[in-house]
């Protein structure tokens, strides 16, 4: 095909892609989703044509600001990044292009001047030493070994097996087992240093004979040459005025000795070959334990070979046992009994032993051995705790809370902070009963790291949602008036399509695609199909959905008719739904058949609330009706709303008084509100089902109290403050730059647009 008419092509596939985002979808509602996917496609195909479509993008990037089609440019920006990343060399003069672009970004409102500013770092990098961005995503995503950039990355794939059928469980293993089969870390290593060599070096690198070369050393040499690789282009990309001819000279003295290291084959200079960008580490789990999610992340932190001190764990442990010892005592928190000691601690008080001379100590041998020896660490104080919460789960990382002893009169040695090297990516596979049940997990999380610090000051955690719907009816309904639609279960995916338009494109698509792939029948065909097109879309959505949309987590507070039983503390994420219940005993089932025949369904409530006033005062309303039940939604309708509202509505039943008789009629009330009292004035229970799911109904409830779930952290530093302030009420001292309430952040494409 000629150049013109690649070109032609590739402009009509973008425009295509256009105009999808203004909402013409394409004829053939297959195609849905799938254009960026055969888009860059194509370019692996062909990756000499990846220079073709970054020159289209840069234009169409261009077109889109100077008409003022914004919509067009955080989707055309990620296809062109991505494009970047993975193409084999791109001129310095389109990275150029791209960079100022990225620049004039910077005066847009956000999410704009985020995204811009975020690929302008990078570019500005890139185009010092290019190949750094390919580079550092094989070495953190494939967790390979290098002094210059020591970070790691894993994706972490929940489902929920009692939401997902077995056939999308299994079809969905096999597919990320399958995407992870040819990729060694030798064969990392060799795309690391063949895309670094034509990155920079562009035509004048001999593809085909490195490839040769690379491919009969031993693993040490290849693990050499890497490792030299790596330190080149990382000392050229963080150099601040660092030049790139003196970066492609350094990487062409490495590429000749690696040449002359074997006999090359006499191939032409001067073609480019793609380098494929392996598929990052993935692993599926079926979620069938409430803390599986902690242990999960404390596992990748410090795997199972090195997770606990000797101490605490026997080598001869197998994996079983470490297992349960991290998800029971945190391999740290076992109780510890008390005994008295008579031992001061300093080593000059010890006896002195009998095959020791007992001459005096020089000056310098005395004070080296007044340091204290063989003592149990002091436990970090709370506050020493709240140093790390401070950063939340995407903040910087805090120093260590304690000193090392050092000697006196020697100067103290630096210093060197916690450093978070580990990046975990957990992609949500459901509709929102999964989402709620990982606000749970989410919150148990941040309240045991305030307790004690472990995964916060060493993990960055990112949240990513993709939803599947089955079509099949709920299985675990155990009333029907709990039951919620089939369309209903998707509120949290659809309130991100509407915000993020490339979120709805790429991801929201994939809601009855997966279902449908995974119960394909068998053939030669389906295999390569789900793999390239379900693993590509997760593995596209994880690498540039870098913006969070925050979801307000609430609290509830659940009391129940039994005097003897103790209240319920619970979190929902985006419902609460109340229902009547039937009463149990025959006396009080005859006491609700004539209230019912004299004041209609429903019961009495008394709800108190603190109604939404535009001055943001707080004005405390209370309200009595009859009800038959009341459902509160934490997702709104419009993408322009808040997301820290509750939407309340209540279904209030009024009695009319006409010539025929009583009669009763519903009305809707609606509120808007954060906190909410529901209490039932007849004591009559009632049930509250959280998050639309079946199995977190409660049952014999009387009082219900809703409000923002705090922040652990904050509640923690805010009773301390309190000890010493008792009749101070506001927020002071560190408590007011404390992240007040808990928000869950689910990564997207753009976040909202404002």
């Amino acid at each position: 095909m000629e150049s013109t008419e690649v070109e032609s092509d590739i402009l009509r596939r973008v425009r295509t892609l256009l105009r999808e985002l203004d909402g013409h979808h394409p004829a053939c509602q297959c195609d849905r989703g799938m254009l960026r996917w055969t888009l860059h496609k194509k370019m692996d195909q062909n990756p000499s044509n990846s220079s073709i479509l970054v020159r289209i993008l840069v234009k169409e990037l261009e077109r889109a600001e100077r008409g003022d089609f914004r919509h067009y440019i955080i989707p055309l920006l990620h296809t062109l990044m991505y494009t970047l990343i993975k193409a084999p060399c791109i001129s310095d003069e389109l990275c150029s292009r791209v960079y100022d672009f990225c620049k004039k970004l910077l005066t847009l409102p956000k999410p704009f001047c985020t995204i811009g500013l975020d690929y302008a770092i990078k570019l500005k990098m890139e185009r010092t030493a290019p190949g750094t961005l390919y580079q550092r995503m094989v070495i953190s995503e494939q967790s390979l070994k290098s002094d210059p950039y020591h970070y790691q990355e894993k994706i972490f794939i929940f489902a929920d097996p009692d939401l997902l059928s077995e056939a999308i469980c299994n079809a969905l293993v096999t597919d990320t087992e399958a995407a992870q089969v040819s990729q060694s870390p030798r064969a990392c290593m060799c795309y690391v240093i063949i895309h670094a060599m034509q990155a920079a070096l562009a035509e004048g690198c001999d593809i085909s004979g490195l490839k040769a070369s690379l491919q009969d050393m031993p693993m040490s040499d290849v693990e050499h040459w890497f490792q030299q690789v790596v330190a080149a282009v990382e000392d050229a990309g963080n150099k601040v005025n660092a030049d790139r001819d003196q970066h492609a000279a350094r990487l062409e003295k490495i590429y000749c000795t690696i040449l002359s290291s074997s006999q090359a084959g006499d191939v032409p200079v001067g073609e480019t070959q793609g380098i494929p960008l392996p598929n990052p580490k993935i692993s599926f789990h079926l979620w069938t334990e409430d803390n599986q999610l902690w242990k999960e992340l404390a596992l990748f932190i410090r795997p199972l070979t090195q997770s606990c001190e000797p101490e605490c764990l026997s080598q001869d442990q197998d994996n079983f046992e470490i297992r349960d010892i991290i998800s029971d005592c945190e391999c740290c928190e076992q109780t510890r009994f008390s005994v008295l000691s008579t031992d001061s601690g300093i080593e000059r008080d010890l006896p002195v032993a009998a095959d020791e001379p007992s001459t005096p100590f020089s000056t310098e041998t005395e004070q080296s051995r007044l340091q204290r020896k063989g003592g149990i660490k002091k436990k970090p104080s709370p506050l020493e705790n709240v140093a790390f919460l401070q950063a939340g789960c995407n903040g910087p990382a805090a120093k260590p809370p304690v000193k090392p002893p050092r000697r006196p009169g020697v100067p103290p040695e630096p210093m060197v902070p916690v450093q978070r090297l580990h990046t975990a990516r957990i992609v949500l596979l459901g509709d929102d009963r999964i989402l709620g049940r990982l606000a749970q997990a989410y919150h148990s999380l941040r309240k045991r790291e305030t307790r004690r610090v472990f995964l916060t000051p060493r993990l960055n955690l990112h949240f990513y949602y993709i939803p599947v719907m089955t079509g099949q009816p709920d299985t675990l309904t155990v009333v029907d008036h709990i039951a919620t639609g089939q369309e209903e279960l998707c509120e949290v995916a659809g309130y991100l399509g509407r915000a993020d338009q490339w979120y709805e494109s790429n991801i929201n698509t994939l809601c009855h695609v997966i279902p449908k792939l995974a119960t394909m029948p068998s053939s030669p065909s389906k295999h390569l199909v789900t793999d390239l097109f379900i693993t590509d879309v997760i593995t596209y959505y994880v690498r540039m959905g870098i913006q969070p949309v925050c979801f307000q987590v609430y609290a509830v507070k659940i009391f129940f008719n039994d005097p003897a039983q103790e209240p319920a503390e619970d979190v929902f994420l985006t419902e609460l739904r109340t229902q009547g219940q039937e009463s149990i005993s025959h006396k009080d089932l005859s006491t609700t058949k004539k209230k019912t025949t004299l004041d209609g369904p429903g019961i009495d409530l008394a709800v108190t609330y603190r109604k939404v006033v535009l001055s943001d005062r707080t004005k405390e309303l209370v309200m009595s009706l009859r009800s038959t039940g009341l459902v509160m939604k934490a997702i709104p309708t419009d993408e322009a709303e808040d997301l820290v509202y509750l939407n309340v509505n209540i279904t209030e039943i009024i009695k009319i008084n006409n010539l025929s008789g009583r009669s009763f009629s519903s009305v809707a009330n609606k509120l808007k509100t954060q906190n909410i009292r529901i209490r039932s004035t007849e004591q009559r229970p009632f049930m509250v089902c959280l998050d639309k799911d079946s199995r977190r109904v409660y049952r014999n409830v009387i009082s219900v109290e809703v409000s923002p779930c705090l922040e652990p952290s904050y509640c923690l530093q805010k009773t301390r403050t309190m000890k010493f302030s008792l009749h101070q009420t506001e927020d002071a001292g560190l408590v007011k730059y404390m992240p007040k309430c808990l928000l869950l952040p689910i990564n997207t494409f753009s976040g909202v647009i404002q």
